[in-house]
């Protein structure tokens, strides 16, 4: 079935709501809803702090216009993005929004031990109650060094070969149901279920819905055999959208969870308010993945900078490359390049990122999309 049955009325006194937490509702002409995926980044002349600031923003504002959900992304080592810790970015947005949805895309699990997780989203989900998703990724979200820093191994592929395993253990400290017996029977991930079945417990059992995050067919196969929502990453493998949303739906399963297949796709889009703007943003996005697959990653480059970077003729094919993927122009123009996309893949959900040097033009991105789809206005 869709629905989450049980758990969160929303004031955290648990209930007996049916609702659908996975699949969300297209406003406007939008074909399919819609999401926002935050790198928070950092731009040249920018600190941390203002794109925090300005991952408020975003979220305030696509909450107000009708956008479904607002993920943040796990990486690391990276000074141009700042979304090393989901979970703390997602506190924050929490204490500055109602009703969007809230979540991760993605935590890498074999950065991390399974129970810390559970505690982190069971903590999320405490003070945003059934607004919390919790996407994982097996990558390690940044290059093989820091991965090892991260994991304090240099057997980097275990945890990759082991995902199976440790999304089976999270998912059992989530609904805290080990079997009795097991080495974990008696640990619990709190807050969580344990609190709604000790003595006196008033908790919601409710806990965040689990999304499987992929690139490639591993975890497309994965999801759909465990009956879970699957996003790909098609803003930076568009090659394998298609093949990997045919092999979800092929290897889907009906769970508790889902009765047939939702998956979502990460898009970069870009809309300005005419298509010179648009290509001198999405530039710089363009020049700072140059510099990152070169081994050289640093803040993300001013438009004036970009315009003048003396590109390779190996760069220039990178970069040509990597633009043909990257929706931009007009409001009507990127609007048109997401119908056909959703046409073209059959995505449930379409969840936007907008890179680029400044949070205005981001900002102003979204809300020019908003516009394109007749999106509402909320207070």
């Amino acid at each position: 079935m869709d629905e989450i049955r049980g758990g969160n009325t929303g004031d955290g006194t648990g209930g007996d709501t049916i609702r659908d937490e996975i699949r969300g509702t297209a406003e406007g002409t939008a074909p399919v809803p819609l999401s926002v995926l935050d790198l928070v980044t950092v731009g040249q002349g920018r600190t941390a702090t203002q794109a925090l600031r300005t991952g408020v923003e975003i979220a305030q504002l696509t909450e107000a216009r009708g956008f479904h959900r607002y993920w943040v992304a796990e990486h690391h080592s990276m000074p141009g993005v700042a979304s090393s810790s989901p979970a703390v970015i997602l506190a924050h947005i929490a204490a500055h929004t109602d009703h969007i949805r809230l979540g991760s895309g993605g935590v890498m699990l074999p950065n991390h031990a399974p129970l810390v997780i559970a505690e982190q989203f069971g903590t999320l989900e405490a003070m945003a109650p059934g607004r919390v998703d919790l996407g994982l990724g097996r990558a390690p979200g940044t290059d093989g060094a820091t991965a090892a820093a991260l994991r304090r191994s240099d057997r980097l592929n275990e945890g990759a070969d082991d995902f199976p395993q440790q999304l089976m253990e999270l998912i059992r400290f989530l609904d805290d149901d080990f079997p009795d017996g097991h080495p974990y029977a008696r640990i619990h991930a709190v807050p969580g279920p344990v609190q709604a079945t000790a003595p006196g417990g008033v908790q919601s059992a409710h806990r965040p819905p689990v999304w499987l995050l992929g690139s490639s067919g591993f975890s497309a196969r994965l999801a759909g055999t465990l009956g879970l929502p699957f996003a790909f990453a098609h803003h930076f493998s568009a090659q394998n959208t298609i093949p990997a949303l045919d092999l979800y739906r092929e290897s889907f399963r009906p769970s508790a969870v889902l009765d047939s297949p939702y998956a979502l796709i990460g898009v970069s889009a870009l809309a300005a308010d005419d298509e010179r703007e648009a290509r001198r943003q999405v530039l710089t996005g363009a020049l700072s993945m140059v510099r990152l697959r070169t081994g050289r990653p640093g803040l993300i480059p001013s438009p004036e900078e970009a315009a003048a970077y003396d590109f390779s003729p190996m760069e220039r094919e990178f970069v040509d490359g990597w633009l043909a993927n990257v929706i931009h122009g007009t409001a009507d123009e990127v609007r048109a390049g997401l119908d056909d996309l959703a046409k073209r893949t059959g995505a449930d959900e379409l969840m936007i990122t907008a890179n680029a040097h400044g949070g205005d033009a981001r900002l102003r991105s979204y809300e020019l999309i908003a516009d394109a789809y007749g999106l509402p206005r909320r207070a």
